[in-house]
């Protein structure tokens, strides 16, 4: 399973934000939209990524407002990124090992989308639940000379 199979049934919901936007506007949107992360983008170009873990830090930071603080100053200017053939086990290890939630998905230079933490592990399980329906059914139309062989 690759990130374009994610992608492909996730949809292609995508909410940017710029960095000279305040931190307040992007909370607002996330909170309307009811998403985890803003991919910050500049010129057409990803340079951040805003996640609740950064909105939150930036609020201590600040006392518990949000002040006039910009997207720019709370970012992540480092976010992991990957691309729509990034297999699924590489996607795994890469959130795990940087504690990543969200993944802005790259083709050719253009943002793609975003796949979340909560992406990975619904596809996960999805591919199991399928898996073992698949087994199932095998084991139930199994032949009935193959199932005497097998008793002998």
């Amino acid at each position: 399973m690759r990130v374009s199979d994610i992608l492909r049934l996730k949809g292609s919901a995508l909410f940017t934000i710029t960095p000279e936007d305040s931190l307040a506007h992007a909370a607002q949107l996330m909170a309307e939209k009811d998403i985890g992360s803003l991919v910050v983008m500049s010129h057409g170009r990803v340079v951040g990524i805003l996640t609740f873990r950064e909105v939150i830090e930036a609020t201590v930071r600040n006392g518990g407002s949000f002040g006039t603080t910009s997207v720019y100053r709370a970012m992540d200017p480092g976010p992991l990124i990957c691309t729509l053939e990034t297999d699924m086990d590489e996607v795994r290890r890469m959130m795990l090992d940087r504690h990543a939630r969200y993944l802005p998905v790259i083709d050719g230079g253009q943002l793609m989308g975003v796949i979340s933490f909560y992406d990975v592990a619904k596809a996960v399980v999805d591919s199991q639940n399928f898996e073992n329906r698949m087994l199932k059914a095998y084991i139930r139309d199994w032949p009935e000379e193959d199932a005497k062989e097998a008793e002998q």
